[in-house]
């Protein structure tokens, strides 16, 4: 049972893009616990300066947390309490922090996790694709389990979510037309939420063609829609019918 004069670790979302993101209370539990782990200090730093919060900040990340989660446990169980930030959006999406949080559960330790930014949900609900079930994918493997991977989502029949680097955009875009089928619908959002924010929607043969005339900078995300049976193809076309005709 977790004792009263334990600490608690908060795990805080920052900003994907937009300083106008981060919440008050984000700001006000950087600003009152002992210590701050970022992701990396260096990205960290200007957003903590914006905000006037000057608690001492060490690196977190997934070179080093195997070796700093039980001295950052200790140090909770020990009264204080400790926030975990990632570079942008909420960590464990994509990013260090599943680790720390398993570990402080393990040891009874509390854990409160503060709703925020993540990139993949605005991507999400901006690609009028259905988003009522979906999957979150996150990175697929650069290499070995990639095609796999690939088999398992072009059989799915939910809406998937993937991040991309801008690099690799074309070629992922052209292996989901491979499992996927070039009409596949899908959408690609860049830069959530900063100045140069645009989603391009489209089957996944013209998503591809649209960026390999365009090359595309920033964060990625990748919407692509279920797979939709014959049987279900076959109902929505004869309604589609029906509208025309009437």
């Amino acid at each position: 049972m977790k004792m009263s004069n334990q600490g608690k670790l908060y795990i805080v979302p920052t900003p994907v893009g937009n300083m106008g993101d981060m919440t008050p209370r984000a700001v006000d539990v950087l600003k009152n616990v002992s210590m701050i782990l970022a992701e990396d200090t260096r990205t960290s730093a200007p957003l903590l300066a914006h905000f006037g919060i000057d608690t001492p900040c060490v690196s977190h990340h997934k070179y080093n947390e195997h070796d700093t989660v039980k001295p950052i446990v200790d140090r909770i169980l020990g009264g204080e309490n400790v926030a975990l930030i990632s570079d942008a959006g909420t960590p464990g999406i994509s990013d260090p922090g599943f680790l720390l949080s398993r570990e402080c559960r393990r040891a009874n330790v509390a854990v409160e996790t503060l709703p925020g930014a993540t990139a993949f949900v605005p991507a999400l609900v901006n690609s009028g694709l259905p988003c009522d079930r979906f999957c979150f994918e996150g990175f697929l493997p650069p290499k070995k389990g990639r095609r796999s991977r690939l088999e398992a989502l072009a059989g799915d029949d939910r809406t998937f979510i993937l991040y991309e680097s801008p690099l690799r955009l074309v070629k992922t875009l052209e292996q989901l037309m491979e499992y996927c089928g070039a009409d596949r619908p899908a959408s690609v959002s860049r830069e959530i939420s900063k100045l140069h924010n645009t989603t391009v929607n489209g089957s996944l043969a013209e998503l591809c063609g649209h960026f390999k005339a365009n090359q595309p900078r920033g964060e990625i995300v990748i919407v692509v829609g279920g797979k939709i049976d014959d049987a279900v193809r076959i109902h929505r076309n004869k309604f589609k019918t029906e509208d025309a005709a009437e």
